[in-house]
């Protein structure tokens, strides 16, 4: 068993199947929770995460480990069939929230524990926030990834990754805020 991400890449480069299999064992759940929280759909989640490791395969000589995590290459693919997706299928973004929600809770990652929001609040006010503000908030709080690791997959530096967080929180406290009043 091949233990760093690079050893896989490595692997795979050479073509090695199982490096392939053990990269896709690693980060699948990553990358589906990623696509689900943005498609909102079991099954568009499924598909276009499937793409993301077609994709991968077919272009994994190109990748270079120097520059990145293999994980922040995956997110960069999953978040452009995402962004090709909401292009190709424009109604789907215009579904009232309640449709956009799976009707079983245990299909959705819960993003924070203790607050008692209602997901269709919360996933209404993660949708005004900026894309890389949505990306941090995931990351760090649907993910549970540290600053460094978020910071390594968006290719960018700690310090903004801080920005960002703090901006996208005190956007979602005013978002929310704002929705209570009005509720």
């Amino acid at each position: 068993m091949l233990h760093s991400d690079q050893l896989l890449v490595q692997a795979a480069k050479s073509g090695n199947t199982d490096a392939l299999a053990e990269i896709y064992d690693r980060h699948y759940a990553s990358i589906y929770a990623y696509i689900y929280y943005r498609v909102s759909d079991q099954l568009v989640a499924e598909d276009l995460s499937s793409d993301v490791f077609v994709r991968m395969v077919d272009r994994i000589r190109d990748f270079q480990t120097s520059d990145r995590p293999i994980l922040a290459w995956l997110f960069t693919i999953a978040h452009n069939l995402v962004v090709d997706y909401y292009r190709r299928n424009p109604s789907a973004r215009n579904l009232p929230i309640g449709e956009r929600l799976p009707t079983n809770p245990e299909d959705a990652p819960e993003l924070i524990a203790g607050q008692h929001l209602s997901r269709a609040s919360l996933l209404a006010a993660m949708n005004e926030l900026t894309e890389a503000q949505r990306q941090v908030v995931f990351l760090r709080f649907f993910e549970g990834r540290n600053h460094v690791e978020v910071a390594q997959i968006l290719n960018k530096e700690v310090a903004d990754i801080k920005s960002l967080q703090a901006r996208a929180l005190a956007a979602l406290r005013r978002i929310l805020i704002k929705q209570e009043a009005h509720a």
